[in-house]
């Protein structure tokens, strides 16, 4: 007779918490790595760090899980999210205008940027680090989990209102 081998996924639909508020006592966490472009994946098939196969089903809205969400709880067990840092892109603007200046050329390749103290971050990429260091700003690469996505909405280009370039720099004066 042959063995029969079971496979048990667990369906996670929902987060329950996050790490940093929630009461962990005697609990085992069992992370779940995530690269930063998986952590607004609605539905994704995944293994944690202790092995286990989970499929991750949020259908009702976008996840936007981060660095300690809580996606399981059992007596023993914890399964929470760990962002897997990256190769990325620091830019430290010396001031606003300049920091203006490099959303706009960031916004302007449609590439996601994240905010983290005094510094913006961007996945890597070679044309924008060629780019920017040409026009003289303070660029360096290093790896980062990329946890804060700066989220905009701005009217689409050739707005009658002026460009979100033309508001920022009105700001800034």
């Amino acid at each position: 007779m042959a063995d029969v081998c079971q496979i048990h996924i667990m369906f996670i639909q929902h987060k329950i918490g996050s790490i940093d508020r929630y009461p962990v006592s005697h609990k085992t966490i069992d992370w779940l790595a995530l690269h930063w472009y998986e952590t607004n994946k609605r539905i994704q098939r995944k293994t944690t760090n202790a092995g286990k196969e989970v499929a991750l089903k949020f259908l009702q809205e976008n996840p936007s899980l981060t660095q300690g969400d809580i996606l399981f709880e059992d007596e023993q067990t914890i399964i929470a999210v760990e962002v897997l840092p990256c190769e990325c892109l620091v830019i430290a603007p010396r001031n606003m205008f300049e920091m203006a200046s490099v959303c706009y050329e960031i916004g302007n390749k449609h590439l996601p940027l994240f905010f983290e103290k005094d510094e913006l971050l961007v996945p890597f990429e070679m044309p924008l680090y060629k780019l920017l260091t040409a026009q003289g700003y303070n660029i360096k690469q290093a790896q980062r989990k990329l946890l804060q996505p700066l989220k905009t909405s701005v009217a689409p280009h050739g707005s009658s209102n002026g460009t979100l370039f033309s508001k920022i720099m009105k700001m800034t004066n």
